[in-house]
């Protein structure tokens, strides 16, 4: 019998795993954790377009419109449609939508959820583009993107969305005036409340680790997990259910996919939609009533209510073959690499060292396919490879944190074998330098400081000693300054 418990995971033993977040959730108020998945986000949106068809086109829902203060200033805010959203004189809305797991549990304030969402009014285009939890910035001292909202509340309570979308703005080099968080604290009341949703299960599977909300830090590990399992077919499932079928991410198989889970959430979705615009939801005021006040407790944006119905105006006819997503991942044909920081928590970083050919993907996301697919060609350059065997010892010389482990990934892209990431014994280096312990290399040594702007030097100080002298050596000893922070 097999033992799939021996089949976690081990790199999650890892004590550095998580520890950023570990850091904001001791100064926040304590809370479970709750990791919610991009399907969320995307699902209240639509609910919210569609709430609001069925609420203007529902002739049961006529006297509940009437007494709900909302429609009533609706009315009032009339003259402001004439207005341009900010964006709209560019052909281009940008949007960032949030999802923090919200309620009584650590973690709480993390953004789980981060995604731009880019309207084109002349074309009514939309681009959704997925940036992942783990992603460092170099804007935010290279801290992963989803503690920007975290540390903001903690320091000011409320300014987390503001802080986020002017990071966000710096790091991709965009105007991006608005955004939309939505606290999942409560969301799967919201499905609940419509009676549950109908899912067709595409495929049979099982996760057999699976996170218990609440047992992150039981001191038995396999009690942190239950066995999740799902059967191919149609049924009907719950909030909880669906949450966890969106969320399922450790499946065997294809089911394991980060494809397979954003295909999960896209069925979802289509569940919400089809039970929202079904006849038990069309003519029940009170169902509606319900979900709306749910909504409203677990969403806040800096949209002003004309803005909010112009947007809604704009995009209503929006039909689903205009709608493109794109995930930033680790995938090989992707933009991002994975690596450690010097914590040891896992990290995801630009594969070509920066943030430029990300940044040109942004801007041309409404570009025609087939420039599109010359352009994202473009940005996958070969980098040019180090001989076989070489090794690279890529040390911090200053006191910023995860410079090493960011650029050790850099190096490793490019060939090299990474003997080491540490500390290096002097802490005060201003230059990146790179010291060659191989005097036939070089070529490598070129190439090494080529892709890590690295300076040269031709004298080695006294402390690399130790490596010249040690029984097994790198062929390089790369020493990071505070200039490679830039």
């Amino acid at each position: 019998m097999i033992d799939f418990k021996k089949k976690l995971d081990e790199e999650d033993r890892m004590n550095g795993l998580y520890k950023e977040e570990e850091e904001i959730e001791k100064i926040l108020p304590k809370k479970k954790k709750k990791r919610i998945s991009n399907f969320l986000i995307l699902a209240i949106v639509l609910f919210i377009i569609f709430s609001g068809k069925i609420i203007m086109s529902s002739p049961g829902a006529v006297e509940w419109m009437e007494t709900n203060n909302f429609f009533s200033t609706i009315k009032q805010l009339t003259p402001s449609l004439d207005k341009n959203l900010k964006g709209e004189n560019y052909d281009r809305i940008n949007i960032l939508l949030l999802g923090i797991g919200g309620g009584d549990h650590d973690g709480a304030y993390l953004t789980d959820t981060m995604i731009l969402a880019s309207l084109k009014p002349s074309t009514k285009e939309v681009s959704l583009i997925s940036f992942p939890r783990d992603l460092v910035s170099p804007v935010n001292d290279w801290q992963k993107i989803n503690s920007i909202h975290a540390y903001a509340e903690m320091n000011n309570h409320g300014s987390g969305g503001k802080k986020t979308i002017e990071s966000m703005e710096e790091l991709l080099d965009i105007d991006i005036p608005y955004y939309i968080r939505v606290d999942f604290a409560g969301f799967s009341k919201i499905i609940d409340d419509l009676g549950g949703i109908k899912i067709d299960v595409e495929n049979s599977f099982t996760d057999y680790k699976y996170p218990i909300m609440g047992e992150e830090d039981n001191p038995d590990y396999y009690s942190r997990f239950e066995v999740l399992s799902f059967k191919e077919g149609p049924q009907k499932m719950d909030g909880e259910t669906a949450l966890k079928y969106a969320r399922s991410r450790h499946a065997a198989g294809i089911e394991g996919s980060d494809y397979a889970r954003a295909r999960r959430q896209q069925l979802v979705i289509q569940a919400i939609k089809d039970k929202a615009l079904s006849g038990d939801v069309l003519l029940n005021p009170s169902t509606i009533s319900k979900v709306l006040n749910e909504l409203e407790k677990n969403i806040s944006t800096n949209l002003e209510i004309w803005e909010i119905i112009k947007l809604w105006n704009i995009g209503k006819d929006i039909e689903k073959k205009d709608i493109s997503s794109f995930v930033l991942n680790d995938a090989p044909d992707n933009y991002l690499i994975a690596s450690r920081g010097e914590n040891g928590a896992f990290i995801l970083v630009p594969r070509t060292g920066n943030y430029n050919n990300i940044n040109e993907m942004v801007k041309d996301i409404f570009k025609p396919e087939e420039e599109k697919e010359t352009n994202i060609s473009n940005n996958y350059i070969q980098v040019r490879q180090a001989s076989e065997d070489l090794s690279v010892s890529v040390l911090n010389g200053t006191w910023i944190n995860g410079l090493a482990g960011r650029t050790s990934a850099v190096v490793k892209q490019s060939g090299f074998d990474v003997f080491e990431v540490a500390n290096a014994p002097q802490r005060d280096y201003n230059q990146t330098t790179v010291y060659s312990l191989n005097k036939e290399a070089n070529e490598d040594y070129d190439l090494l400081s080529e892709i890590t702007s690295a300076k040269k030097s031709y004298t080695t100080p006294e402390w690399t000693e130790e490596y010249i002298n040690a029984t097994t050596s790198p062929d390089f000893i790369l020493v990071l300054g505070t200039d490679s922070n830039k």
